[in-house]
C-alpha cells in the first residue's frame, strides 16, 4: 500500500442496514446466498412466505453483504441489481457504503484480497460448527482509502486487466473446442473414405458383448480398495479415466464373473447422458468389472480394438445411438442393438494404419487440452496478483 494512502476502519465507511420484513404467507420471496472466495452474491431459490419460519431481512442493490459464518472464507460481496429486494436470514449482514468516501467497486475488490480475508478470519470465534464473525471486530478492520478519483482509476485499471484475462481464457477455450470439432470431423472422414472388404454385424466380430450390474447396496457397499469397478464416468470419449474409480471386493467380483474386463476390451456407455461414450481398457488394467451402465465388447482377431473404438465414436454412429434413445421410455442401448451394428471391416494392416493416424491426432488434441489446463491455472493466478498490486499502489 502506498505510504500516502490513509487507512480507515470499515466502521467509518459502512452503515449497518437491518430492514426486517413482515412476511406475507401467500407471497413468493427470492432468497439469496453469498458464495465462498468472492464468487458473488447469487440466488438461493424461492419460497412462499408460509414456508419461512424465521425472521427475514430485505436487501438492496449496491449494498455490501456478508455471511457471518463464512466471511472468513471470502463470503462477502455487493448485491447485484437483479437481486434488489431479495431477502436473507439474520446470518447475513448488509451495509450501505458511504459513496462520498468509498467507491463500491473499489471496496468489492478490496475485500477479495487475501490480506482482508485473513483479517476477517481473525474477527470470527466460536466452536467448530458455530464459528461466526463479531461485528464490532469486523468494523475495526482497516482498509486503504486513497482519494476517490484514485480509487476509480484503480478500479478501471483492474477491470481492463480482468477483461484481458477473460479474453485469453476465452481464446484458449475456443482453441480446444475447435480442435475437438476438427478431430470429430477427421474421425468421420476416415471411415467415409474407405472401401471395405465387407460390412459385417458386430455380433459376428466379437467374442463377448454384455453389460454388468451394481452390487447389492449400491455405492454404499463399495470398499475403499479392491477390484476396480468401472462405471460410466470412467468411460470418456476415446479415453479411459481411472480418476473416481470405485472398487468391489473379491467375492463380489467372482460372483460377477460374466462381466470381468480384460485389457483392450472396448467399453461403451449404454445409458444416461453419457450414452455412446466409448474407450478401450488400458493394457495395465489387468483385472476389473463393470456396472449395468457400461457394455463390454471384446473383438475377435479380425478387428483391432482401437479401430472399433474409433468406428463407434464417429459422428454418424454417435448420432444413431442418441437418436435410438430419444423419448421418455428409453431403456438404454441394448446388447441386441450393439450386435446389429454393421461394422466397416478393413484389412488388419489398414486398420492399424487408421488407428496410428487417429491416435496421433488424438494425442495432439490431448496435448492442447493439457496446455489449456496449465494456462487456465496461470490465468486463475493472475487476478489475485493483479489485486495484490492494485492495493499495494503498483497499478
Amino acid at each position: 500500500m502506498k505510504n500516502e494512502w490513509q487507512t480507515v476502519p470499515l466502521g467509518k465507511v459502512l452503515k449497518r442496514v437491518k430492514q426486517e420484513i413482515s412476511l406475507d404467507a401467500a407471497k413468493i420471496y427470492k432468497e439469496v446466498t453469498v458464495r465462498l472466495w468472492n464468487k458473488g452474491v447469487v440466488p438461493r431459490g424461492e419460497k412462499q412466505g408460509i414456508e419461512i419460519k424465521t425472521a427475514r431481512y430485505s436487501i438492496r442493490a449496491g449494498q455490501l453483504i456478508l455471511s457471518r459464518i463464512d466471511v472468513r472464507n471470502g463470503a462477502i460481496g455487493l448485491v447485484p441489481t437483479e437481486l434488489d429486494g431479495a431477502i436473507v436470514s439474520g446470518e447475513f449482514w448488509t451495509y450501505e457504503i458511504d459513496q462520498t468516501l468509498l467507491d463500491s467497486k473499489f471496496l468489492e475488490y478490496c475485500v477479495a484480497i487475501p490480506d482482508f480475508i485473513e483479517k476477517s478470519n481473525q474477527t470470527s470465534s466460536g466452536t467448530t460448527n458455530r464459528i461466526r464473525a463479531e461485528e464490532e471486530l469486523f468494523l475495526q478492520i482497516e482498509i486503504p482509502l486513497p482519494p476517490l478519483p484514485e480509487q476509480q482509476r484503480i478500479v478501471a485499471r483492474i477491470e481492463e486487466l480482468a477483461r484481458r484475462v477473460e479474453e485469453a481464457r476465452g481464446l484458449r477455450k475456443t482453441a480446444v473446442e475447435e480442435a475437438d470439432a476438427l478431430l470429430e470431423i477427421a474421425v468421420g472422414k476416415v471411415f467415409e473414405n474407405q472401401t471395405p472388404i465387407e460390412a459385417r454385424l458386430l455380433g459376428r466380430l466379437a467374442t463377448k458383448i454384455g453389460s454388468g450390474s451394481t452390487p447389492t447396496g449400491g455405492r454404499a457397499s463399495y470398499p475403499s480398495s479392491g477390484i476396480p469397478f468401472i462405471r460410466s464416468q470412467n468411460v470418456r470419449m476415446r479415453e479411459f479415466q481411472m480418476e473416481g474409480i470405485a472398487f468391489i471386493d473379491e467375492a463380489t467380483h467372482k460372483s460377477m464373473k460374466g462381466t470381468i474386463v480384460q485389457p483392450n476390451d472396448v467399453l461403451l456407455n449404454i445409458t444416461g447422458a453419457s450414452i455412446g461414450r466409448v474407450a478401450c481398457v488400458p493394457d495395465d488394467l489387468k483385472e476389473a468389472n463393470i456396472n449395468q451402465h457400461v457394455a463390454i465388447i471384446r473383438p475377435t482377431q479380425e478387428l483391432h480394438p482401437r479401430y472399433l473404438m474409433y468406428w463407434l465414436s464417429q459422428p454418424k454412429i454417435q448420432e444413431f445411438i442418441n437418436s435410438e434413445q430419444k423419448g421418455a421410455t428409453r431403456q438404454g442401448f441394448t446388447k441386441q442393438q450393439i450386435e446389429k451394428f454393421n461394422v466397416l471391416l478393413l484389412p488388419l494392416d489398414e486398420q492399424h494404419r487408421i488407428v496410428a493416424h487417429l491416435d496421433n491426432l488424438q494425442q495432439k488434441v490431448d496435448e492442447l487440452r493439457r496446455l489449456q489446463a496449465a494456462t487456465q491455472k496461470e490465468l486463475d493466478a493472475l487476478m489475485p496478483s493483479i489485486l495484490a498490486k492494485a492495493f499495494a499502489g503498483e497499478l
